[in-house]
């Protein structure tokens, strides 16, 4: 009996379990639900502070009832003027006239009668060299001339003489004809004397080196006291004419119709010449020409235009800019030329309306100079248009007016 009663206490204590197992059960529950309580409360506040940009502008939107987003822009005014179509091309300030001053006779400079950079007119001294050769030449000539003039008048009495005895015959033909001959040879010594006099006359007054036009003088080559001869290759000086000056310039041979056609319609077109930055204007002239042909490796032909330059804003071998006017438009609608844009349709801009939303137009492009576009359609004067922003737009679009040529937004 003993046995089973131990038994029995055996079977029944391997199958119920204790309160000490039964109080550890139920800690290990509860921090398990603490952990997951801390679990969903870290997740709700990251999804708080990691809330997209996106929810954010929704949830603001929402709050004002819905409305859009204003686009900053910078716009530009519309308006009426005339558009002055140009063609630039580089080119170079040449002279009309250049000279190289040499010496027509050989001699001794003595004098040099100029200052260089000096501006010189036609027939000014420039240089003297010795004339006294030349003055002696020319006092000997003249000697022979008169002693040849009265050889020549004694073969003319004699040979009158002659004839009035060969009328009475008393003397032969022959001896007749022997005085005419005399008197013909003493006439072809005075025109030899008289060239010998004409040539050493224009000895003297080449040994007097004038200005052959008006001009500037450049730096001298010589100096007195060297000996010069008409065959040396250097020269004395250099004289270049500055009032009127030319620049010749070259247009793409595309170009060329064009302003043929403006040369026939207005007879003369106005040239600027700028400096190399094209932001100063030098001068201010008129195109001359254009030349025969089109040099075929470039593709371009070369232009020549005329300036008064009584400044003498222009030196010789300048390179400048030259600005051709080819077309004046009168009382176009002229829009800012960073506002037009291009589609499928051809050119458009946007335009601002007076409730704050822009309004894509087509406009017909009449011209376009730097930056100003010439408009037929599409936009009145007065209206603004959108220079600045235009990326984001589409017709419709809200818009705020950050910049309108430094004026405040024109719908306010």
């Amino acid at each position: 009996m003993d046995l089973n009663r131990s038994e029995e206490t055996r079977v029944t204590g391997s199958s119920q379990p204790s309160a000490m197992d039964n109080h550890g059960l139920q800690v290990s529950r509860r921090w398990w639900a603490w952990i997951a309580g801390g679990l969903v409360v870290l997740l709700i506040g990251y999804r708080l502070v990691h809330r997209p940009a996106g929810d954010s502008a929704s949830a603001a939107g929402a709050a004002n009832g819905g409305q859009h987003t204003a686009i900053p822009i910078a716009v530009g005014t519309a308006r009426t003027g005339d558009l002055r179509r140009y063609l630039t091309a580089l080119g170079t300030v040449t002279a009309f006239n250049t000279a190289t001053i040499k010496t027509r006779v050989d001699g001794e400079i003595v004098a040099v009668d100029f200052i260089e950079g000096q501006f010189v007119h036609k027939g000014d001294l420039l240089i003297q060299i010795d004339p006294r050769p030349y003055e002696a030449a020319l006092e000997q000539a003249k000697g022979q001339l008169a002693k040849d003039s009265a050889s020549l008048e004694y073969a003319r009495v004699t040979l009158k003489r002659d004839e009035d005895l060969y009328k009475q015959a008393v003397i032969s033909s022959d001896q007749r004809d022997s005085q005419q001959s005399t008197v013909g040879q003493d006439e072809g010594a005075i025109v030899a004397d008289q060239a010998n006099i004409d040539t050493a006359q224009l000895n003297v007054t080449y040994s007097h080196i004038t200005a052959p036009f008006n001009g500037r003088i450049g730096l001298r080559l010589v100096d007195p006291g060297n000996i010069v001869h008409a065959t040396d290759t250097t020269g004395l000086a250099v004289i270049t004419q500055i009032e009127p000056i030319a620049v010749i310039f070259s247009i793409p041979e595309d170009n060329l119709p064009e302003v043929l056609k403006s040369m026939r319609a207005n007879g003369t077109l106005e040239v600027d010449a700028y400096d190399r930055e094209l932001t100063n204007k030098l001068a201010t002239g008129t195109l001359l020409t254009t030349d025969n042909e089109i040099d075929t490796s470039t593709g371009t032909i070369k232009l020549k235009a005329s300036f008064p330059n009584t400044d003498h804003a222009l030196f010789p071998n300048q390179f400048v800019n030259a600005k051709l006017l080819v077309e004046t438009l009168h009382n176009m609608v002229l829009v800012p030329t960073a506002a037009v844009q291009t589609n499928q349709l051809g050119s458009f801009v946007y335009v601002v309306q007076q409730n704050n939303t822009v309004d894509s137009r087509q406009v017909t492009i009449a011209g376009t100079q730097g930056d100003d576009t010439a408009v037929t359609s599409g936009v009145k004067n007065g209206e603004y248009v959108v220079v600045d922003g235009l990326d984001r737009l589409q017709p419709g679009s809200h818009v705020v007016i950050a910049s309108a040529g430094g004026k405040k937004n024109p719908q306010q």
